[in-house]
């Protein structure tokens, strides 16, 4: 087989691009190792920035989304015994965040490509990458037993940290950055309707904690936990004690239910450069990584996915590789600035193991300036709800 654009992998990023360019009559054919099933329960990302929700209702992927997401005007943010809201509309120009959990954007693409048919093979194992340097290059791939191979115009590397599509850009050429941090997440999804209409971030002597939901009747909760921690030692009692204290204010409550899921996340941050390398492209995870504090993991895929979609489109009507040869840098920008973020919001809300009271101090002193500063407020707000796209 051989078509223009063959995507290695069939999460968010890999799908809004397949889509983006079916709109464009680009053919491409999305190649993703697991199974439909698995594809549509992997629990991911919840909080889609104003651009996300812009470029998906621009792909005709936002229909539940429109009728389903929860619109939040804010977050509020706790620590030392008080409270700050942070308004995003007031503070942007306008602009939002979407609540809306990353397994039901990518069930919506996934029904978009079978209404439309574009080839999207599940349980398409990629063995390996091959030729980005000419200009035919060769995925070959295991698909129902048999060795297939396809080749292609360009390669997008769409298929996580772990790939192949990331190793297949030379060792000579690829630079990886990376930071691991010494504490993970305790995820918790719990049948109780949330007990506070927007997301709440907490800081607090005992450690970080997130309160968050997934639908008007699911809270979604997240503790600090330490690394290596077995989320079965946590019971559900203890979990709701924990997040009393964590969250704690005079006068408020915080809701209780079964917890109907648990798991540990560890958090760490990695770039790798250059996106780009002969014909091969890497997007969402398969090039950065970033610790959920700052919600940016799958904003930064369709960011991705639309930068490269613009780019392809302008070289199928133009005939110019400007943007194709722009797409890394591009895109390198916009990710260093949410690695930032994303490292000041964790370093900021999380206790570390080694912290010292000087250190504690100095969080407090940043939140306290967060609520009393109106430019550094801005600067949070603008960060959290999303730079426009490229």
């Amino acid at each position: 087989m051989h078509t223009t654009v063959a995507v290695v992998g069939g999460g968010p990023a890999g799908l809004l691009l397949a889509r983006l360019l079916r709109l464009a009559d680009i053919d491409c054919v999305v190649l993703e190792r697991r199974d439909r099933a698995y594809v549509e329960q992997r629990q991911r990302a919840g909080v889609l920035e104003q651009s996300t929700v812009d470029a998906l209702r621009e792909a005709g992927a936002a229909e539940r989304l429109d009728a389903e997401g929860l619109v939040h005007s804010g977050v509020e943010l706790r620590w030392d015994g008080r409270s700050h809201r942070i308004d995003f509309p007031s503070l942007t120009g306008g602009r939002r965040v979407w609540v809306y959990a990353q397994t039901e954007v990518v069930k919506d693409l996934i029904a978009l490509h079978r209404a439309t048919g574009t080839p999207v093979h599940f349980e398409a194992e990629v063995r390996a990458v091959e030729g980005v340097d000419t200009e035919r290059p060769t995925v070959r791939y295991t698909h129902r037993g048999q060795e297939r191979t396809l080749t292609c115009d360009y390669v997008v590397g769409c298929d996580g940290y772990h790939g192949v599509a990331r190793t297949a850009v030379p060792q000579g050429v690829r630079r990886t950055y990376e930071r691991v941090y010494p504490y993970s997440w305790l995820g918790v999804t719990a049948e109780v309707p949330p007990s506070c209409d927007e997301l709440v971030y907490a800081h607090s002597p005992r450690g970080f904690a997130l309160h968050s939901m997934r639908s008007p009747e699911v809270s979604r909760l997240y503790l600090q936990v330490p690394n290596g921690t077995d989320p079965a030692h946590w019971s559900d009692e203890r979990i709701w004690d924990e997040l009393e204290a964590r969250f704690a204010l005079d006068g408020r409550q915080l809701g209780r239910g079964p917890v109907t899921a648990k798991a540990v996340l560890p958090l760490r941050s990695s770039v790798t450069e250059p996106m780009r390398h002969g014909r091969l492209f890497l997007a969402g995870d398969a090039a950065h990584i970033v610790p959920p504090t700052g919600a940016k993991g799958l904003n930064l895929a369709v960011s991705d996915a639309v930068v490269l979609a613009r780019a392809l489109v302008r070289r199928r009507h133009t005939g110019e590789t400007d943007l194709l040869d722009a797409y890394s840098d591009t895109c390198l920008r916009r990710v260093w600035r949410a690695e930032h973020f994303s490292y000041f919001m964790t370093t900021t809300l999380h206790t570390d193991p080694g912290q010292s009271r000087f250190d504690t101090r100095l969080q407090i002193a940043q939140l306290d300036r967060i609520a009393a500063s109106p430019h550094a407020e801005a600067e949070l707000a603008l960060n959290y709800a999303g730079l426009p796209l490229p």
